[in-house]
């Protein structure tokens, strides 16, 4: 019985996949399968099977969805059977489902032509300000640059000294070495980074990272076959405030926010007060 069904499924996808390929086009919609009174047309897997994949794979993709197209109509069958009338009535929920979404395509709409995105740093500055209680860091963070050098690179020594040099015509030459004979590096040192994803990055063993922050500006571990130069710029410990810096795409993301809500809820507003005005409705 297996392999009588197995063959069914091969004469039926190989006629679907040479179909598809000739761009035969029946005016009688050739059927893949049935259940009970249901049927599986080949119209229905139209655009399914892309021409360069292979016959196995095509045929793997076809037999799937059959397969599952069956199993769902068994299923909705036996589910039928077992449930009353009035269990199977969902036109109250499918209509509260369909103003719904009329409701969102038209707020999505409004807020893609209304809704203003530009966030000025004065707009950033006055909202983290006003909240600056709620911006607690759950983590430390620092600003830091890092070097990551083969121990046996002959650049090492100038890349230390450019590394550590507070000279400003320095910074351009070190990230020119870097680039050219560094494994990896980080200078931007005005970005805050999680103190966590540095330790991704860097191999420092800390059991307490407040501690350690406090106690280390330069390091340089060494670990065959690399050695790291860290200079940490400035760092805060977690539960302290977070900086604006840090918070700045957080911030940017809430106020959009808040402007959507404003937008619907005036949008709102304006369509019960010109329903008013109308008379178009009325309530008893």
């Amino acid at each position: 019985m297996i392999l009588s069904l197995n063959k069914v499924y091969f004469v039926l996808i190989l006629i679907f996949l040479i179909s598809c390929s000739s761009g035969i086009k029946n005016s009688d919609d050739r059927v893949l399968a049935k259940v009970y009174d249901e049927y599986l047309y080949e119209s229905e897997l139209s655009g399914l099977i892309h021409p360069d994949t292979p016959v196995r794979d095509s045929i793997e993709i076809v037999k799937n969805v059959v397969d599952n197209w069956i199993q769902q109509q068994l299923i909705l069958r036996k589910a039928e059977n077992n449930l009353s009338p009035e269990q199977m009535n969902f036109d109250e929920q499918l209509e509260d489902y369909r103003r719904s979404l009329i409701i969102f395509k038209y707020e999505t709409k409004l807020i893609k032509h209304k809704l203003d995105t530009v966030v000025t740093e004065e707009n950033l500055e006055s909202y983290y300000n006003q909240y600056k209680s709620n911006f607690e860091l759950k983590d430390n963070i620092v600003k830091v640059q890092f070097v990551k050098i083969e121990q046996n690179s002959s650049y090492r020594r100038i890349i230390k000294r450019l590394f550590i040099s507070d000279k400003e015509e320095d910074k351009e030459t070190l990230e020119t070495y870097c680039r050219e004979h560094a494994s990896n590096f980080f200078l931007d040192d005005e970005s805050w980074l999680l103190f966590d994803d540095l330790l991704k990055e860097i191999p420092i063993k800390t059991y307490n990272e407040e501690v350690y922050l406090q106690n280390h500006r330069y390091i340089e571990i060494t670990q065959s076959p690399y050695i790291y130069m860290v200079l940490f710029k400035d760092f805060k410990i977690k539960e302290s405030v977070s900086p604006l810096s840090f918070e700045r795409e957080n911030i940017r993301n809430v106020i959009i926010n808040k402007r959507k809500l404003e937008l619907i809820k005036n949008m709102q507003k304006d369509v019960m007060m010109n329903a008013i005005e109308n008379n178009d409705f009325e309530i008893y």
